[in-house]
């Protein structure tokens, strides 16, 4: 066989190469053969993993590439809307429970439990759980676990695991505008409890808009992936700003004012529309669990892989929101550094790690000597931070003007002294 090695084939005349001839058959070293005749290029089996390419072209749409059918491939880095979506970061700890009874608390970070409405009877502990779809790259999930049952929902009541967004972060999806992009939400699910669920998107600025959809969990105790799209929305835009200005919400509980509608693409937040079509109750038996990871919102009328990013990368975008300094169970620590500003006052300041989205609130846990100001060789026991000075979105001033007392202008550093001291700074949604 002969061999001939060029660099380059140009065109003796106009722009065309022409390649052998009609029934040639042209075989790349690798494997792959392409077909002069036709113009059909195929690959050697196993080349192409996850995706066939069939009686389609290969399109480029925002932010991914469509591969025929459904299948996609993104053309770029923080293409998930979510942040934690995998579960992964749980800065206030792994599990939140006695939650219900009309209460609101976040618990993995960036997912907050919710129960608006009446008061119900049914109480959940949240948690982060090792439980995962298999093999598909995730090590968390979020877990919720029914602990006190209620068979009677007040019609009113509606409990739900959600998340918020800021509008600085939706702009490219140019809502309020004709050329408002679609989304797709994806999702891995699992529940003893089998039927259907609502879940939908809510746009939160000056009016606030629905469109709600439902998903079935088909088997019991079985993950199941979900993909959901949501057109966008023409009519009205996100605000640009560091505000809530989208949220998603996934329902586990919801009374008849909440789920007799009907589901809905963009409009008016009626109430009974939010769970329309919901047909279970996770808080009819203490057995019930529902888990949930892989959480991804983008741009697009079709699902990705799920965009796994550095763990580093993942709790610096967490800490925009919360930032744990000291945690429970980090007793006998130095963690701050101070000084006397007087002989009965003591100044503390700490440098966030990343940029907050807002001036944060001081979040402590308190007690009677639950912290220690060492300073010039002994030490000041005080139960909390009971002064705020200066709180900016990069660093934060505060200290105690009741229990210390030493030599202004000393300076020193504060001990933890208790299991149970704390002190984080909350700047979310």
């Amino acid at each position: 066989m002969s061999k001939i090695e060029v660099d380059t084939i140009a065109p003796q005349s106009g722009t065309t190469v022409t390649l052998g001839e009609a029934g040639d058959t042209i075989t790349v070293p690798t494997g792959a053969t392409f077909d002069a005749s036709s113009g059909t290029l195929t690959l050697p089996d196993g080349s192409v993993t996850n995706a066939k390419l069939a009686n389609s072209a290969i399109t480029l749409n925002g932010n991914s590439v469509s591969l025929g059918g459904s299948a996609s491939i993104a053309s770029g880095m923080f293409r998930n809307i979510i942040i934690n979506g995998d579960m992964s970061i749980s800065q206030r700890g792994t599990s939140f429970t006695g939650l219900g009874d009309t209460n609101s608390q976040y618990t993995l970070d960036r997912f907050k439990w919710v129960e608006e409405g009446a008061t119900d009877t049914a109480e959940y502990t949240v948690s982060q759980s090792t439980d995962v779809p298999t093999g598909q790259g995730f090590s968390k999930s979020l877990k919720i676990d029914c602990t006190t049952a209620d068979t009677s929902v007040d019609a009113n009541n509606i409990q739900y695991i959600g998340t918020a967004i800021e509008g600085q972060n939706l702009q490219y999806l140019k809502y309020g505008t004709s050329n408002a992009e679609s989304t797709t939400l994806s999702f891995w699910v699992r529940s003893n409890k089998t039927g259907t669920y609502g879940v939908a998107l809510i746009s939160n600025d000056s009016t606030e808009y629905l469109y709600s959809q439902t998903y079935t969990i088909n088997s019991a105790d079985t993950w199941e992936k979900k993909t959901l799209t949501f057109v966008g929305d023409t009519s009205a835009n996100f605000d640009d700003d560091n505000g809530n200005s989208l949220l998603i919400q996934w329902y586990l509980v919801a009374g008849t004012n909440k789920s007799s509608g009907s589901s809905q693409t963009w409009g008016s937040y009626t109430q009974a529309n939010r769970a329309a079509g919901q047909t279970v109750n996770l808080a009819d038996s203490t057995s019930n669990e529902w888990y949930i990871t892989g959480v991804q919102l983008e741009a697009g009328t079709s699902a990705s892989d799920f965009e796994f990013l550095p763990v580093d990368v993942k709790l610096a975008r967490c800490q925009r929101y919360y930032y744990a300094l000291l945690n429970t169970g980090e007793n006998d620590n130095y963690f701050l550094s101070g000084y006397y500003y007087t002989g009965s006052f003591i100044y503390c300041h700490t440098e966030f790690p990343t940029q907050m989205r807002a001036s944060p609130s001081l979040v402590q846990g308190s007690g009677t000597d639950y912290y220690t100001f060492y300073s010039n060789g002994s030490g000041d026991g005080f139960d909390s931070f009971n002064y705020n000075i200066t709180f900016l979105t990069r660093n934060a001033t505060f200290g105690n003007n009741s229990q210390v007392s030493g030599t202004g202008g000393n300076a020193g550093r504060v001990y933890s002294t208790n299991t149970n001291s704390y002190v984080h700074f909350n700047a979310e949604l």
